[in-house]
């Protein structure tokens, strides 16, 4: 896995690491004491921070920007792979030692980490609640505490939809190429099935349609008015119509043998983008720059077109303080400047993670946004139109755990070791251990 992976994965969490977030969780509502108390540091007094994170956030050029006017603070940096940074705050939030100063938290988890408000700093009384005007409104829901009365995450970025295409596979497929005449091959996901299907007849060379039936599930899950979770929080799977859909769809596209069988976030799926393996992939604003790292030899060859079935999110995170945090007054002005509208426009031009404050979607330096690896597309604009589209899903306290039981249920079909209704009852039956 490379540093820039981020935003998207949702790993397995390990059995002992299930046991410590039970009961980390088992303390949510209370007003926990243990961790470290508020040290502000005195003037000209040297204060470190670390900051914990799942990749390269792009935060590196801000950090020096930072202590041009803070010289008195020092930035430790520690990056691990997704699964590692979530899992062990699991851990140090359990036994309330380890953690960073910072920790950056996936949607995929944040509604486990926001039921233990006890565990974090609530960010009021430092004065970030100020910031509620610059979010979008179920952004800012997201990094508050279960019960709302706490802002415990500032989010950084969403994961706006579209669909990124090789021009050249769908040229030598005989398709169209160009990105509005493709955005028209695929209004619903039944269409875009359909020109996969077209792409796998015309039997290009060393290419599948899709990397893999995963992500496209999580897309169109993702669409719906509803998820995973009713929002009393429980898990509706099994009688959630739209879940039950997107996984027959999924299905379909291994069924016709438009896969390449490459698993997220593996190696050969990294490897696959620089061989050309797929022609098409699931394209939040974030995915833009780790193409653009994968397939250092492929630009112009890439471009973005709208996604089937309208937008949806798919990632993005938050900027917590976990209660340990010796020094929560520096590190919540640390997050107010990582989190601002203006740094937040400069990570998206640099690493393409799309901003959360929609001030800034109409604003010209992000509408003409463009980047010349995707054939000079419009990245600004399609994003921005991507973001404004989206309307917010529950998320509930076990999202990322329910995501990994179905991604590993549509991985069998895909590795022919069990039927779609096969692995489709497993997955009802793995679902119901999920507590």
């Amino acid at each position: 896995m490379t540093p820039r992976i981020r935003r998207l994965a949702v790993p397995l969490l390990t059995a002992s690491v299930l046991v410590l977030a039970s009961a980390a969780c088992g303390g949510g509502g209370g007003n926990d004491t243990a961790g470290a108390a508020d040290t502000a540091a005195k003037p000209g007094e040297k204060v470190k921070l670390t900051i914990g994170l799942f990749g390269d956030f792009g935060f590196k050029p801000l950090y020096e920007e930072y202590k041009k006017t803070h010289p008195n603070v020092e930035i430790v940096e520690n990056v691990t792979q997704f699964n590692d940074h979530h899992n062990n705050l699991v851990k140090r939030l359990a036994t309330n030692a380890g953690a960073g100063d910072i920790e950056a938290v996936e949607v995929g988890y944040i509604s486990t980490f926001t039921a233990q408000p006890a565990k974090f700093q609530d960010l009021k009384q430092y004065g970030l609640d100020k910031r509620q005007g610059d979010y979008l409104d179920w952004k800012w829901q997201q990094g508050l505490s279960k019960q709302g009365g706490q802002v415990l995450g500032l989010g950084t970025d969403v994961g706006g939809l579209a669909m990124c295409y090789r021009k050249d596979l769908f040229e030598k497929a005989g398709l169209p190429a160009d990105r509005t005449e493709v955005a028209a091959l695929w209004p619903t996901w039944e269409q875009y099935i359909e020109t996969g299907k077209k792409f796998a007849a015309a039997d290009v060379a060393g290419a599948k349609f899709v990397d893999s039936p995963g992500e496209i599930f999580r897309a169109m899950v993702n669409q719906a008015p509803t998820g995973l979770y009713d929002a009393q929080d429980q898990i509706i799977v099994g009688s959630n119509p739209d879940v039950k859909k997107a996984w027959d769809l999924s299905n379909q596209l291994t069924a016709e043998k438009l896969t390449a069988k490459l698993a997220a976030f593996s190696p050969p799926w990294n490897t696959g983008f620089a061989k050309g393996s797929f022609a098409t992939i699931i394209c939040p604003a974030w995915m833009t720059g780790f193409i653009q790292e994968q397939a250092k030899d492929a630009s112009g060859k890439w471009d973005i077109a709208t996604v089937p079935g309208g937008s949806g999110n798919s990632g993005g995170s938050h900027l917590m303080i976990p209660k340990q945090s010796k020094h929560p007054k520096e590190a919540a002005e640390l997050i107010d400047f990582l989190t601002s509208k203006e740094n937040q426009a400069k990570v998206f031009k640099e690493e393409g993670t799309f901003p959360s404050i929609p001030s800034l979607y109409d604003d010209p330096s992000i509408q003409n946004f463009t980047k010349p690896f995707f054939g000079d597309a419009p990245i600004g604009k399609i994003y921005s139109e991507a973001a404004k589209a989206l309307k917010p899903q529950h998320l509930g306290p076990k999202e990322a755990e329910v995501r990994v039981v179905i991604g590993d249920g549509l991985g069998r079909v895909e590795q022919g070791k069990q039927t779609p209704d096969q692995a489709w009852a497993q997955v009802l039956e793995d679902v119901k251990k999920i507590k």
